[in-house]
């Protein structure tokens, strides 16, 4: 795609030692790391918002870390982006078995099982089905990530009762632990529980990340209403009763458009 080609010739002029962009000419592949992960976060933050504009833009954001990377890779003789291409494209054929081959798999799930144990075959070097996850995840999607990959050698329970009496035990020994007031003992049973939150997620084909950010959201937008409504009468909310906020909340919730 010549656009691309473009890109790719850009990038090269930026970096060329002679006639580049001092600043292109100075990075590193570790000095790009905070940029690249703040375009990844503004690519979610756009399919987030069902903004194409801003996605179409954030993806190209996104594509220049992907070729910078590769140009320096290059220019230190380690990799070229006919590398990068040619893994990628080859990993897609042999962990799609049930589209390149003859394997027959039911559903999307058993898709995601098989890529998992095709994946812990290609890295043979590794010792446990759980190793490759990147520890800097947000919480949630590591904790999910870690999951599925159990999950992939039958780690897992096959419907949702067991989990939710799971959820119930937790929230029982929670309770346990809030009468024992021992922070230490407190703190390990709200993990265990939101670890079985994010169990139940992902049996309920429910990202954990993106439906707390949902409900994050949207507080944020019945608690705006809630400062909006103090604005608008003249009124100090630093000096409102909770019974008061709660009243505008459900206003706030009235207003909302039906679901």
């Amino acid at each position: 795609m010549q656009e691309f080609d473009d890109l790719t010739g850009i990038i090269a002029r930026l970096r060329d030692p002679v006639s580049g962009c001092p600043w292109d000419i100075k990075q590193t592949p570790q000095s790009l790391v905070p940029n690249f992960i703040e375009e990844l976060y503004e690519v979610v933050e756009a399919i987030e918002d069902k903004d194409d504009i801003s996605l179409s833009e954030e993806l190209g954001d996104l594509m220049l870390h992907i070729v910078f990377q590769t140009q320096i890779a290059a220019e230190e003789g380690r990799f070229g982006m006919a590398d990068v291409l040619k893994k990628i494209s080859e990993k897609l054929v042999r962990r799609h078995p049930h589209v390149f081959g003859d394997l027959s798999l039911a559903d999307a799930d058993e898709v995601k099982l098989n890529w998992e144990r095709l994946k812990k075959q290609e890295k043979s070097h590794r010792k446990s089905v759980l190793e490759g996850i990147p520890r800097a995840l947000p919480a949630l999607i590591y904790a999910q990530r870690t999951q599925e990959k159990a999950a992939s050698v039958g780690f897992d329970w096959q419907s949702l009762k067991p989990i939710l009496a799971k959820l119930d035990e937790e929230r029982a020994e929670l309770d346990e632990a809030l009468a024992s007031e021992n922070a230490a003992h407190i703190r390990e049973e709200l993990g265990d529980l939101l670890f079985t939150m994010v169990n139940l997620a992902r049996k309920l084909h429910i990202d954990a990340e993106s439906a707390l950010k949902e409900c994050t959201r949207k507080f944020m937008q019945r608690f705006n209403f809630i400062e909006n409504h103090y604005q608008t009468v003249g009124e100090d909310i630093h000096e409102a009763s909770l019974e008061e906020l709660d009243s505008i909340w459900d206003q706030a919730k009235e207003s909302e458009p039906l679901q």
